[in-house]
């Protein structure tokens, strides 16, 4: 090995032999079969710890590769994030999931336009893991770490942040149910949600398209205040439940939203999720990790119009020169990413302190909207037009600062957590 800029020698390294090289390509093969046998929902529980903790120790593993194959450490770093980026690709599960969500912007323009929830892909997706992101895994589930999870809605997010928005409210109800259920109402719920065979939600229905099977309700069952607020799992089939109109909204078109009318509804008691009296606490802590869920949707969908910004620009002129040359817009861009990369940061680590969570929903769903405006600016009048489906990103990521608690009760919690501290 020699330095590219002296051609000083650094170290001498032997080269495999015949029989070294054949070893590493046979067992590089079965590793291949072996991997492709394994189901993709298996792959998709895999990837991102992988991945996770490959990031976390890619500087020790470059100094080891480097000291093993007298590479500079430079181009060590540099062998392992092509590797990993092989790996992500190969799993199946990112690169399955654009293609149905992203890689034909149509796809999410048609169903906003039709009203069409896409319960197909939704299956679909649920076969990589993505119907219990949070759900242990003898449950069915991909049983990742919340901070983790957002990973999953990045696909979906890009094409259709309403479908991404609605699965992971799905994930939150499954953790809910997951976590604070019993053992015999896990086992009977939580593989059909897994495979999203039956859909959780917030009171989320559609007529003959697997609608939700059960609603999560805080109902009062004692003294005022959150004490006396208690969780139950409703069935939709349960005597007393109706369902009201499609709602009409300025945004998500793709999710339909009717309004869960109870009365008279009795249930047995093994429906209470927890224990009497802790329903609050419940609906909090689900809230968590709902919120860093919309965080990731709104940050991928805008990351979704900074780059179809980039593209129409590139390909624009005004004056005989290029759009994307002119320093102003350029600067825009320049703006837009920077926010984006700053609340990607905040959005995807520690999720335990509930303030912390609400500090993430708040400034990553606050930039999303921000950065999907000012690209439809940037689009001009084509931004208006349906057809580019920049303002369908904007219309969809209006309502994230609304979702898992308006960002003015974020702000509550955020000042809260630091006023606590001081006693």
């Amino acid at each position: 090995m020699y330095d590219p800029d002296t051609g000083e020698v650094q170290a001498l390294v032997p080269l495999a032999d015949r029989g070294e090289t054949t070893a590493a390509i046979t067992s590089a093969a079965e590793a291949q079969r072996a991997w492709a046998e394994w189901n993709p929902q298996r792959r998709a529980r895999v990837l991102p710890r992988f991945l996770q903790l490959a990031e976390q120790e890619k500087d020790t593993l470059a100094r080891l590769l480097s000291a093993e194959h007298g590479k500079l450490v430079a181009d060590a770093h540099g062998d392992l994030q092509r590797g990993l980026d092989v790996v992500e690709f190969a799993a199946g599960a990112p690169h399955l999931l654009k293609g149905e969500f992203s890689d034909n912007a149509g796809t999410g323009i048609d169903w906003d336009r039709d009203r069409h929830f896409p319960v197909d892909v939704l299956r679909k997706a649920a076969g990589l893991g993505l119907g219990g992101v949070h759900v242990r895994e003898q449950h069915g589930g991909s049983a990742l770490g919340r901070a983790d999870g957002v990973l999953v809605f990045e696909a979906p997010a890009s094409g259709c942040p309403a479908i991404a928005g609605y699965l992971s409210i799905h994930n939150m109800v499954a953790w809910m149910i997951d976590h604070y259920d019993d053992a015999s109402q896990r086992e009977r719920r939580l593989p059909r949600l897994c495979a999203m065979d039956d859909l959780a939600s917030y009171c989320l229905t559609e007529p003959g398209a697997g609608a939700a099977p059960g609603y999560v309700v805080m109902a009062r069952t004692g003294e005022p205040g959150p004490r006396g607020i208690s969780a139950f799992l409703v069935d939709k089939d349960d005597p007393g439940i109706s369902f009201g109109p499609n709602e009409r909204r300025m945004g998500w078109y793709a999710q339909p939203t009717r309004q869960v009318v109870l009365d008279g509804v009795r249930i047995p008691a093994d429906r209470l999720l927890g224990r009497a009296g802790e329903g609050f606490r419940i609906a909090m802590n689900g809230l968590n990790g709902g919120r860093l869920g919309i965080a990731a949707c709104s940050l991928v969908g805008a990351r979704s119009a900074l780059d179809r910004s980039l593209a129409h620009l590139a390909d624009g002129e005004a004056f005989g020169a290029r759009l994307l040359d002119a320093q102003a817009l350029r600067f825009r861009l320049a703006g837009m990413a920077t926010e984006l990369t700053a609340a990607r940061a905040l959005d995807a680590r520690d999720p335990q302190a509930p303030y912390l969570c609400a500090m993430a929903k708040r400034f990553a769903t606050d930039t999303g909207y921000s950065v999907a405006d000012r690209a439809l600016q940037l689009h001009g009048g084509y931004g208006y037009h349906a057809e580019y489906g920049i303002e369908k990103i904007v219309r969809d990521l209006r309502v994230h600062q609304i979702l898992e608690g308006t960002n003015e009760i974020m702000r509550v919690i955020v000042a809260r957590g630091l006023t606590e501290a001081l006693g």
